[in-house]
């Protein structure tokens, strides 16, 4: 059977809201309603370290040391099963590209609302500056505009929303967007490995 070919359509789309910052500029007395959220829905805060987030080094995943491989790939397994998110260090993305990554971003969020709304979500796109993933007007929001770009696969990047200002923007999401893709592709096999699936579908349908 033919892979299914991703298309911008079927990301789903999200019901147009007003700018967080504009509503800020208004120099309201009472935020709406839908941006509170009852203390009730608040998580608690666990100390424990017994509850500490998973850390996952890359490094000893990539190792030729067995001893260190496979430890390393036991706390990743763990992690999957157990806790469903985990964070990684030495994942040999370079300091360079995140801070570079984080200015840019940094910049294009402190430019004028009118420039920022240049690249404003169309309606049923997720794509664009705006609020993504609201699908009714009774749903509760994030007090904050958000900013999202599809960098891959290639094929689907969608020029019309990536920023000209600041004017390295584009060059820098694309070197991020590539390393976070390799870091990805990584945790991938090392994943399948664990569930004992053939790597070699991941070599013969590569993620473009």
């Amino acid at each position: 059977m033919e892979p299914e070919v991703l298309t911008i359509q079927n990301l789903g789309g999200s019901l147009p809201v007003e700018n967080v910052q504009a509503l800020a500029s208004m120099n309201m007395k009472e935020i709406p309603q839908r941006y509170l959220r009852p203390e009730v829905e608040l998580d608690e805060v666990s100390v424990e370290d017994s509850l500490r987030i998973p850390v996952i080094d890359m490094s000893k995943l990539l190792e030729s040391s067995e001893i260190h491989h496979h430890e390393e790939l036991s706390k990743l397994h763990f992690a999957c099963r157990d806790w469903g998110f985990f964070q990684i260090i030495n994942h040999g993305v370079s300091e360079q590209v995140i801070e570079k990554m984080k200015i840019d971003i940094l910049e294009f969020f402190q430019l004028p609302l009118v420039e920022k709304n240049a690249y404003a979500q169309l309606p049923n796109n997720l794509e664009g500056y705006g609020q993504a993933f609201v699908v009714s007007e009774e749903q509760k929001l994030d007090w904050g505009d958000m900013f999202f770009l599809l960098p891959h696969p290639v094929s689907l990047r969608n020029m019309r929303f990536w920023p000209t200002v600041p004017t390295s923007f584009r060059d820098t999401l694309d070197k991020y967007s590539w390393e976070l893709k390799r870091v990805a592709i990584c945790l991938l096999k090392f994943i399948s490995k664990n569930l004992g699936l053939n790597l070699e579908k991941l070599e013969v349908h590569p993620i473009k």
